[in-house]
């Protein structure tokens, strides 16, 4: 039998549960991670026009942090004007099935959640 993923009287940042929110938490990072999925390398404004919601500063924070955890890659080019594109890492491109597994779940419940309120 497997050990619960968050064991009683062990602090959730020192559990591998914890780990992992603790990366891709927040309200635009798995958006930012789906989107360079799905379009492998992106700059800043494309990424600005699909996400849509986001401002400037809260996605300078978001890309900084995920840069730093290993999950994004960021590559600038010498030239003016500057030109930064941002790509996932392998590291960030292991994560891609969690956030799948989210999205699937998310299309069957939402859909028997709305079932369950018409009723």
């Amino acid at each position: 039998m497997r050990e619960t993923c968050v064991p009683s009287g062990v602090k959730l940042k020192e559990t591998g549960f914890g780990y992992t929110l603790s990366l891709i938490g927040g309200k635009y990072k798995m958006i930012i991670m789906y989107w360079l999925s799905e379009n492998k390398v992106m700059r800043f404004n494309e990424l600005k026009r699909c996400i849509g919601s986001i401002s400037f500063k809260t996605q300078s924070i978001m890309l900084k942090e995920l840069e730093a955890d290993g999950l994004i890659i960021r590559k600038e080019f010498p030239q003016i004007p500057p030109k930064v594109e941002y790509s996932l890492s392998e590291r960030g491109l292991s994560l891609i099935p969690l956030l799948n597994m989210m999205c699937e779940w998310g299309e069957k419940n939402s859909s028997l959640a709305l079932e369950a309120v018409q009723r």
